[in-house]
């Protein structure tokens, strides 16, 4: 089995909160419990986590984002120019499902990389505990910089001060690439080789539903889609060598709900076109479309991770049909440029998926089944 990263078995990030963590985060907001003791027990926590992670034979090794209470929220709050806020009207995506919490994040002031960015901290404690036989690698997740853009541009809830605080945008533009060159190389001197750039923003892109309300206003998918391309290959213009950054592309991911619907083709163009070393698919719906978008795949040093098992419900998919469409897929992409991941994380928000612990290590499981039956000889 291959073992360059992306790994043949691969996973988008998040785990499934335990209680403990869950109980202490609602102590520290009653005041019975200080930040610092919530810190020690997400330490425990982690360790644990990345102990299960290993058990199960992942090699890529994330701390679950347990210390978060959103996948992309607590992140971008720590750049600076950008802060945090309560929506009057609730958060400004409607989910399939449960409603998201109301709060989300927008442009107070030019964007930039705070080099005491808390996240650096929480990636030095999990590569100490992760990097210790030389067997497994500590994989750091965040969002994308078009996360912030779509905010701004394409989203907002008539709150942004974005034509204020940039009135041309093409700085916009720029200061988002800047301020990822300088995350990225802030990682990477904290020793980071395996980082994520988390993305909902091309499944926005990709939503019939959403390009037409965009279209409505005046907007142009086909030129944002452009813009973002070039806005994330900024940001990797000066990624050092041995440095692997992928990008996972998300249809929505809360208490099991979905955002976006649609395939890939009205961005496979663009997408494929970004400069990452792997590309993390959600292809466990109907939802997803076909592979036949794959066919923009042109890097052959990339990777593309086929997202076929569903992170959303306990029930365990026929390895059958999963080993039936890496067939498939490899019309476009040949296996050795081929990996297999739940199609998103278990919690992007902390209140976690609908299915259990047990659960959702058997979803890993089933995939490390399949991946030793369909990489075994190769």
């Amino acid at each position: 089995m291959n073992q360059t990263i992306p790994f043949t078995v691969d996973h988008v990030g998040s785990f499934l909160r335990p209680k403990s963590i869950k109980e202490a985060r609602q102590r520290v907001k009653e005041g019975t419990t200080t930040k610092e003791e919530l810190r020690e027990i997400e330490n425990e926590e982690i360790k644990k986590l990345v102990a299960s992670q290993k058990a199960v034979g992942l090699k890529g090794i994330t701390d679950g984002e347990f210390r978060r209470g959103f996948w992309h929220i607590d992140f971008l709050e720590g750049l600076n120019g950008i802060e945090g806020y309560v929506p009057e009207t609730g958060y400004n995506q409607k989910f399939h499902g449960k409603a998201a919490p109301s709060y989300n994040i927008r442009v107070a002031d030019k964007i930039s990389f705070d080099p005491n960015h808390p996240f650096l901290d929480d990636f030095t404690f999990l590569k100490e505990v992760v990097e210790t036989d030389g067997t497994s690698v500590a994989k750091a997740t965040i969002p994308s910089p078009t996360m912030i853009l779509r905010q701004e541009l394409l989203s907002n809830d008539g709150t942004s001060k974005i034509k204020e605080v940039y009135p041309d945008l093409t700085e916009f533009y720029a200061d988002l690439s800047k301020t990822y060159q300088d995350a990225v190389q802030a990682f990477y001197d904290r020793g980071c080789r395996y980082l994520q750039f988390d993305d909902t923003n091309w499944a926005f892109l990709a939503d019939k539903t959403k390009r037409d309300s965009l279209e409505a206003k005046g907007i142009d998918p086909e030129e944002v889609a452009e813009i973002c391309t070039t806005i994330i290959n900024g940001a990797l213009a000066d990624k050092p060598e041995d440095l692997t950054v992928t990008t996972h592309i998300c249809r929505g991911n809360h208490a099991s709900s979905w955002l976006f619907s649609g395939g890939y083709e009205p961005i496979a163009k663009n997408l494929f076109a970004t400069n990452y070393d792997g590309f993390f698919l959600e292809y466990d719906s109907d939802r997803a479309g076909d592979f036949s978008p794959l066919r923009y795949w042109t890097d052959k040093k990339s990777k593309v991770v086929l997202g076929l098992v569903t992170s959303k419900f306990p029930e365990l998919e026929d390895p059958s049909e999963i080993k039936k469409r890496i067939e498939e897929a490899q019309q476009y992409v040949p296996l050795e440029n081929l990996s297999i991941s739940p199609q998103c994380g278990f919690a992007s928000t902390e209140e976690g998926n609908r299915l259990t612990e047990e659960e959702q290590w058997k979803k890993i499981e089933l995939l490390q089944k399949i991946a030793t039956e369909v990489w075994q000889d190769k």
